[in-house]
């Protein structure tokens, strides 16, 4: 009987950079290719317009696509989302900062890759959600609409006419959808 090594979340960190994004999932490590310019597009202005609020609002932080979070132990799960926001009064002190973070973000956004299983895609939001992330933005560039999903997993689905807000999560924030994708 063959044994598998579970990898940990500092040994994810300690790895030498290359040009993929890893993910651990339940000490399995997951490797993903670079996104293409349209994801890379879209997550530059959500990341933007999320970041233009939180300065405005100081509520919390945002991080990019490579921000590692920790969101079990034995067996870890690192997640690295395309954009993930903090609440202020949840983040550690900056000196703790340096490495992943451990811990649910308050909202998780993920920009769906064509290449994205849908079970795949489907599996990370529940797990999200079942760790205590409290809003999860699903954004599918092919059909230029957003899945919004919250603890009871129930979910709406936004298209390019509707707008976009932060609820309970981001108090105040709306956004066209249509301006995610020009």
């Amino acid at each position: 009987m063959a044994t598998t090594n579970l990898m940990t979340a500092e040994d994810l960190w300690l790895m030498e950079e290359d040009e993929c994004r890893y993910e651990l999932v339940e000490g399995e490590l997951i490797r993903r290719a670079p996104a293409g310019w349209e994801h890379g597009e879209i997550g530059v202005e959500i990341t933007r317009r999320v970041g233009n609020y939180l300065a405005e609002n100081r509520l919390g932080k945002a991080s990019g696509a490579d921000t590692g979070f920790i969101l079990a132990r034995n067996p870890d799960v690192v997640r690295a989302p395309d954009l993930a926001y903090v609440r202020a009064d949840r983040l550690p002190p900056k000196e703790q900062r340096r490495a992943f973070l451990e811990l649910a973000p308050d909202l998780v956004v993920e920009i769906v890759s064509p290449s994205d299983s849908s079970s795949d895609v489907n599996d990370k939001v529940m797990q999200y959600l079942d760790l205590g992330v409290k809003l999860v933005w699903l954004i599918y560039p092919s059909t230029k609409s957003i899945h919004v999903y919250i603890p009871d997993r129930t979910a709406r689905i936004l298209g390019e006419d509707d707008e976009l807000d932060g609820g309970d999560v981001l108090p105040g924030f709306r956004l066209l959808i249509a301006d995610i994708f020009v």
